[in-house]
């Protein structure tokens, strides 16, 4: 299968690495040090699942010089979705569908607007993993898992395909028969998790095992499930308890993402994250004060902190 990668860093590298490895003909697109390591030294993954070492990783920083391909896995940060979406058209050029894996629930929409609804998979990305330096991801934990599902009944096949090349790389993936509800039960976590877990500079442990901090986390949950049934997805009454349940299933350890790009001064997903859930609760005419005061909390670094000289 031909894969294209845009974005390797946790979910791109770890994810498009196991691919590689597998014999797919997979190129990732790159920027910076990260991108002149996968050309000079190759893509190295350091998990305790196994490590992986993929020594050829074709590597390039222009979406152009891909070509068409089978499957897009699209993997950039929020803020680059609206942009990029529109270059990704020669990729799909002969057929192929792209797949984002963002941590939000609008994505899939940005691209059908600028590919086509035939074009579009939707995906749902679930690890903890981050670029240790240039070349090197590195896997928190276990977990390492996508679902991936169509909203047009006709692209099912192309997600089964792609699970299953997934699955003969190593790893789980999960078609979804609702995908769009799949969607929307990784972001009560995610959204609630980041912002969290940013608010207060601290990991999942310290998240859990702190009562206020805690019930922070489930009020903001219990928020975005109240959104999410606005917006005719319905997650069922027992979903919370069953999210804090796997938040206790967690290493102590594990940051957010945003969390890792807070601390290193990089801009922040947050207008997507908590923000996302404030805006889009105003929209429906749904309370979500305790989501809009983390973006309130965080907005000051949403842009990333200037690094000293």
């Amino acid at each position: 299968m031909k894969i294209a990668v845009i974005g390797a860093g946790g979910v791109g590298g770890y994810f498009g690495g196991k691919l590689a490895q597998a014999g797919h003909d997979v190129t990732f697109v790159a920027r910076g040090r990260h991108l002149d390591a996968l050309r000079s030294a190759g893509l190295r993954i350091e998990s305790g699942l196994g490590n992986v070492t993929v020594e050829r990783a074709h590597a390039t920083n222009a979406i152009a010089d891909v070509g068409p391909v089978d499957v897009t896995m699209f993997c950039v940060k929020l803020w680059d979705v609206e942009s990029t979406a529109p270059q990704l058209k020669p990729l799909v050029a002969n057929g192929g569908v792209v797949i984002p894996f963002q941590n939000g629930v609008e994505s899939h929409d940005i691209l059908r607007d600028a590919l086509g609804d035939d074009r579009v998979l939707g995906g749902v990305a679930y690890i903890a993993a981050t670029i240790r330096e240039p070349g090197v991801i590195a896997h928190t934990g276990t977990m390492a898992r996508l679902t991936v599902g169509a909203f047009e009944p006709k692209l099912q096949p192309r997600a089964e395909g792609f699970a299953a090349a997934c699955k003969a790389a190593g790893f789980d993936c999960e078609v979804a028969a609702d995908i769009g509800a799949a969607l929307w039960k990784k972001y009560v976590f995610l959204a609630a998790m980041a912002g969290c877990t940013s608010l207060t500079r601290s990991p999942v442990g310290v998240i859990r095992s702190d009562p206020d901090i805690r019930a922070t986390m489930e009020a903001a949950m219990r928020e975005i499930v109240d959104l999410a049934r606005a917006r005719g997805v319905e997650l069922g009454g027992d979903f919370v308890a069953k999210q804090l349940h796997f938040l206790d299933s967690l290493p102590e350890a594990m940051r957010s993402s945003m969390l890792n790009d807070l601390m290193a001064g990089n801009r922040l997903e947050a207008p997507w994250l908590s923000g996302g859930v404030a805006r889009m609760a105003r929209e429906a005419g749904v309370a979500a004060p305790v989501n809009a005061t983390i973006y309130a909390a965080l907005k000051p670094f949403v842009a990333g902190v200037p690094k000293p000289n």
